[in-house]
């Protein structure tokens, strides 16, 4: 058993004053707590997710040189150092299979999304219009979400025929315009032709390319995240 002093009894006995002194001093620290502002933690930018294939994926280049890394150390040199581009990079995948993935790749949420696919589809020789309606399905989904969309296109080379070309080069347009997405025209934009931005395989860029891709498409992305929230 505690004994109390003599002193402290009476007035300041543990049932008298004494008790109400405590609960007064706890008072005071309660409305010390609640006058301190909310520790917000670091402040953070727009949660811009990007889907896409093998050149969004940074296939055959170091984690810190593929697109999504350079594009963010891009970002932070021109204004924006508190946005994040999440790399959601499938190699090999195509239009269809961005579609099917489309709910697991924004389960940790996003502000604005970048779309880069349909080369995959280009290359199988995938009929136009089957990428055109995957494409169509994932902008009316992120129009329902409300989020801002940048839409990255590819285009077609002549040996699969012009009509095979004008339908696959006018879907990215096309969609763009009717869902008011964002549109980049050409995602591999400045690199046709210029062979030492390749890699040995001819078709993915090396980090000098993805830099000159990111160039071409950072404005663009500014201008995406103009259209997140505040």
């Amino acid at each position: 058993m505690i004994s109390i002093p003599r002193r402290l009894t009476g007035s300041y006995g543990p049932r008298g004053a004494w008790r109400k002194h405590f609960a007064g001093l706890a008072l005071c620290f309660l409305a010390l707590f609640l006058a301190r502002p909310a520790d917000a933690g670091p402040a953070t930018g727009p949660r811009i997710v990007a889907i896409g294939d093998s050149l969004t994926a940074g296939y055959g280049l170091p984690p810190t040189e593929g697109f999504v890394p350079q594009l963010d150390a891009w970002l932070a040199e021109n204004g924006h150092p508190q946005a994040e581009v999440v790399n959601m990079g499938v190699s090999g995948d195509t239009t269809a299979g961005g579609r099917a993935r489309l709910d697991w790749a924004l389960g940790d949420g996003a502000d604005a999304v970048i779309i880069a696919l349909g080369g995959n589809d280009m290359l199988r020789g995938i009929a136009p219009e089957s990428s055109r309606a995957n494409l169509e399905a994932m902008l009316e989904d992120l129009v329902q979400r409300g989020l801002p969309v940048l839409l990255a296109g590819m285009q077609a080379p002549l040996n699969y025929g012009p009509d095979y070309k004008a339908d696959f080069d006018a879907m990215y347009p096309e969609l763009a315009a009717r869902h008011g997405a964002l549109l980049h025209p050409f995602f591999l934009e400045g690199l046709v032709g210029e062979r030492e931005l390749f890699q040995e395989d001819g078709l993915h860029p090396n980090a000098e390319g993805v830099a000159r891709m990111v160039e071409a498409i950072g404005p663009r992305v500014i201008e995406l995240i103009g259209r997140t929230g505040p």
